[in-house]
């Protein structure tokens, strides 16, 4: 697994793809929370990163699948799948060393925002007024969030051998699953019955939970769960050409 991890991450960093990913990443959210004024945190009442914490997943939904759409579509459409395959390494492997190299990428967009944070502590009125608690739960749920959103973008870029239609196919997903069973709830077929469970199946619920600063085994599991699911779902979609 290390040599696919250190060979996707080279392959970041040896393109323009990992500096325009952390660039833009940096620049959306930098522009969000410091100069437009419906989000600026200068113009806010009170000392919070909020707007960080609940834009952040809008932006991971387009920016996840732009930095995964090559992971395995890109082999397959150049064939260099075959000759990796050929390699001492296993299906497993392979897909966890591409999770885990766009996983990284994602973490280190995600590291300068701490300055954000220090930024906020200092604003703070007295000095150093903002929830830890909650800030760090919602640092965490990003993290649970990006771990989810990969796993569902190489699942879609191993579906198909273009890349665009891998880009297109995982933003559907990690939108269907971050906020559609929200919105299901809400049809009167469910609300007020069952419109709790079917929140609880989606990302959006589990994100908010962990937000508040309180790490819910059950949130954790939810989570790990479902990278776990799109892991096994991509390896299905790899072990097609063994049939």
């Amino acid at each position: 697994m290390i040599p696919v991890f250190l060979k996707e991450i080279n392959a970041f960093f040896a393109s323009l793809i990992g500096y325009v990913v952390i660039g833009t990443f940096l620049v959306i959210m930098g522009l969000l929370m410091w100069v437009f004024p419906e989000f600026s945190i200068p113009d806010g009442n009170y000392a919070s990163l909020d707007t960080l914490f609940g834009v952040a997943p809008m932006v991971f939904m387009f920016l996840i699948p732009a930095v995964t759409m090559r992971s395995l579509a890109e082999e397959k459409q150049t064939g260099t799948i075959e000759l990796l395959v050929t390699r001492p390494v296993t299906d497993w492997q392979i897909v966890g060393g591409k999770f885990l190299a766009a996983f990284i990428l994602v973490v280190i967009a995600l590291l300068p925002t701490w300055l954000y944070y220090f930024s906020v502590w200092q604003l703070g009125a007295p000095q150093g007024n903002i929830d830890f608690g909650g800030t760090m739960g919602s640092f965490i749920g990003l993290l649970f969030l990006a771990g989810a959103f990969v796993s569902i973008g190489i699942f879609a870029s191993s579906l198909t051998n273009n890349q665009i239609v891998a880009f297109v196919l995982a933003t559907f997903l990690c939108f269907f699953v971050y906020l559609a069973f929200d919105y299901l709830s809400r049809l009167p077929i469910f609300f007020g019955k069952t419109d709790d469970i079917i929140q609880s199946l989606g990302i959006d619920y589990h994100y908010n939970s962990i937000s508040r600063g309180s790490l819910d085994t059950r949130d954790i599991i939810y989570f790990l769960s479902v990278i776990a699911f799109f892991f096994a779902a991509t390896l299905l979609s790899l072990g097609k050409r063994k049939w």
